[in-house]
């Protein structure tokens, strides 16, 4: 099997890039939404993520990736506590997928075969402490998208039909991607995203020529580029792990805070989510920094990504959301 993209070796991309690893160090800030053309590496960049990311310590055979035996549903039978290290798991969610694909279901062949009435897993219980991704997340049906906001907001998936009353643990970073040409996507499941980013394809000649240069050399010798990307990837992979220690250590002033409340109030975000986003953001960035506060730049370097898409529209300003928000975080952080 062929290794995905060295992650360290996507061409430009940089907001992208940036809100993703930022996701890894603090999976609460709560998934990243990436908008844009078709063919500009969003797919690319979130499987690349996946060897990228640091193991996972699970219990050996435990359908929902548990730390630890106690955590590891009844149902699923398993009685040896054998811890495993395993890949962070990157699950795909198809759009065509049906709601017991993503839930889980009666397993069918037990059923028949053995007479046992049992539970059969499905995309939520995978990405338990990992990643799922939705391709096209604006063109998802209505009722999957109710399901998602429900298990976004609880953490749990509960299954209560064919005689099954089931529930375990679903705890995700939900990453998106969409062509704002093909529709917009439903405020609802919107807000839940911590982060929006933009990508556009490439102008500048170079450029495109690096991202065609290094896609068909790993077309033709993947080993080649692995091996020349693959110590920036463990590079990067050490630096994260090296920021999510740090993460609980970064100082938070009374100012930062106060900053976070302003800067939100003057954009008209509703609720209070939007602070609570931003900051940890901010944190996130400042531990990878390797910085012991966190100060106004970091502030600075991510409201458009934390705030952008939480804002109201203005008919009367054609200027895109990241501008508005780049023109109050002048404002207000002057």
């Amino acid at each position: 099997m062929t290794s995905p993209f060295p992650f360290t070796a996507i061409v430009g991309q940089d907001d992208m890039k940036t809100a993703l690893i930022l996701t890894a160090i603090d999976p609460g800030i709560g998934g990243v939404l990436v908008f844009g053309d078709r063919g500009t590496g969003k797919s690319t960049a979130v499987r690349a993520l996946a060897a990228l990311l640091p193991p996972i310590d699970a219990v050996e055979g435990c359908p929902v990736n548990s730390a630890r035996i106690g955590d590891c549903p009844d149902w699923a039978g398993i009685k040896d506590e054998r811890i495993i290290s395993r890949p962070t798991p990157v699950v795909d969610l198809p759009l065509g997928a049906t709601e017991d694909r993503v839930t889980g279901s009666l397993d069918i062949e037990r059923a028949l075969s053995r007479g046992e009435k049992a539970f059969e897993p499905g995309l939520l219980a995978r990405a338990n402490r990992g990643y799922l991704y939705i391709d096209e997340a604006n063109l998802l049906e209505d009722h999957i998208v109710d399901l998602l906001l429900d298990v976004a907001q609880s953490g749990l998936n509960v299954v209560e039909r064919e005689g099954l009353s089931i529930r375990h643990a679903a705890r995700f970073v939900l990453v998106g991607s969409g062509n704002p040409e093909e529709g917009e996507l439903r405020p609802q499941l919107l807000d839940r995203f911590g982060l929006s980013v933009d990508v556009r394809s490439p102008t500048d000649i170079e450029q495109r020529i690096e991202v065609i240069r290094r896609r068909d050399a790993f077309d033709r010798a993947p080993e080649t580029i692995m091996a020349e990307y693959g110590p920036q990837n463990d590079a990067l992979r050490d630096r994260i792990v090296s920021a999510r220690a740090a993460l609980p250590e970064i100082e938070t002033t009374e100012n930062i805070l106060r900053d976070c409340a302003e800067l939100c109030v003057a954009l008209g975000s509703d609720g209070l989510r939007g602070e609570l986003t931003l900051l940890r953001t901010a944190r996130a960035l400042a531990a990878f920094d390797a910085a012991p506060a966190l100060t106004r730049d970091h502030l600075r370097a991510v409201a458009a990504m934390a705030l952008s898409h939480r804002l109201r529209r203005d008919p009367l300003d054609e200027a895109g959301s990241a501008v508005r928000v780049g023109r109050v975080v002048d404002d207000v952080l002057a």
